[in-house]
């Protein structure tokens, strides 16, 4: 989210005729995500068994050295990690455990946390364990309580309203969203579903019930509409299918009919709800503020005066997206720049063509989200019905 003020003045009051039409309007599509959410609830048919799960296993590096490899674990170095168990099957045990050097191979030493994967086989053979990771909840916990901290100082109250929604955020992603599509739904229809029940969720209990925020929620609903139209015809006109690695080894592993393509779309929409409604809101928050101003203002120009400012925020919320999503295919565009390629070969190639239309799609719907917004608020405190 932008540090774009979201000024929040007693709101001008809406008429009762403009409140009706925008219930009109958002009364039926919360109606319709209820539906969809009964409708595409995963209920007992998700994926229950675990998909090529090893059993974590809590232990300490209490010795590392170099070691001799064991057969078939290639020619190079080894280092012996002699490992103590917190958890698991035999809680305190020591394990001698073989680690090949490799480029990629974490450095271990004395002292360090690790999880351990178990292959449920002897509990007190080595050979049944190896090391998967590093044990990182602490860090990420004490990162998490600073992001909290922040909010609320900063914040306050709304901010503890905004840390509550990024909790039903994820609950929402965890509950219904994931194992919907684990379950087999129809990955964008979850997708669209799941966007709108987390918009109304968060942006109802961020902001209020308002016109303010009614506005914005519709805002936000038709450019989620848009970007999930768009993403639809330019990955089919693309031939994208949506398979890279990852999925294809979900794919592989679930056995079921997981549509690759409708995983793609659905990550679209998802990852450009975030910033559509930090774009909505500052729209919506920018025609209230100006009509607060000034009460005689119309329509056309309280809709000029805020498109003004969300040419400004529009450009900073494109750079943000096509940044975040740069660096997350970052080691992506190195393996291609090495190459050697030319550029219109490297970006026609399936993952480069994928993260290209990802990253357009969210930016054009971005960018369209600015003038729907702003009209749709023009026209709501910009009548006299609503002065």
């Amino acid at each position: 989210m932008h540090g774009h003020g979201h000024g929040h003045a007693p709101a001008a009051p809406a008429g009762r005729r403009v409140r009706l039409a925008i219930a009109a309007l958002l009364v039926p599509c919360a109606l319709a995500t209820l539906i969809g959410v009964v409708l595409l609830w995963p209920g007992g048919a998700g994926h229950s068994e675990p998909v090529g799960a090893e059993e974590p296993v809590r232990a300490t590096v209490v010795a590392a050295t170099a070691s001799d490899c064991v057969a078939g674990s290639g020619d190079g170095a080894c280092a012996g990690i002699t490992v103590r168990t917190a958890d698991g099957p035999v809680p305190g045990q020591d394990l001698l455990l073989v680690v090949p050097i490799e480029p990629g191979t974490p450095r271990f030493a004395v002292g360090d946390e690790v999880v351990l994967g178990w292959s449920g086989a002897d509990p007190n053979n080595p050979g049944s364990y190896r090391i998967a990771d590093f044990q990182r909840s602490e860090p990420l916990w004490w990162l998490a309580a600073l992001f909290a901290v922040a909010v609320l100082l900063l914040g306050r109250w709304r901010g503890l309203a905004a840390l509550v929604a990024l909790g039903l955020s994820f609950v929402v992603l965890l509950a219904f969203v994931l194992p919907a599509i684990l379950a087999g739904r129809d990955p964008l229809s979850v997708a669209i579903v799941g966007s709108g029940l987390i918009m109304f969720l968060v942006l109802y209990l961020t902001h209020g019930f308002s016109a303010r925020t009614s506005t914005a929620v519709l805002g936000t609903l038709l450019s989620l509409a848009l970007i999930g139209g768009l993403g639809a015809a330019f990955s089919a006109a693309a031939r994208l299918t949506g398979l890279d690695d990852q999925t294809t080894t979900l794919i592989a592993s679930l056995g079921t009919g997981v549509d690759a393509r409708g995983l793609l779309l659905a990550g679209v929409v998802i990852g450009a709800l975030g910033v559509l409604d930090d774009v909505t809101v500052t729209q919506t928050s920018a025609v209230w503020e100006l009509h607060a101003v000034d009460p005689a203002m119309g329509t056309r120009r309280l809709f000029a005066a805020a498109m003004r400012i969300g040419r400004d925020h529009v450009a900073s919320a494109v750079n943000t997206l096509v940044l975040a999503y740069a660096g997350a295919s970052l080691p992506l565009m190195l393996l291609f720049t090495l190459s050697g390629q030319p550029l219109e070969v490297i970006a026609t190639q399936q993952d480069v063509a994928t993260e290209i239309v990802r990253t357009l799609v969210g930016s054009i719907g971005l960018v369209a989200s600015v003038p729907i917004t702003t009209g749709i608020a023009a026209l709501v405190v910009g009548r006299p019905s609503a002065r």
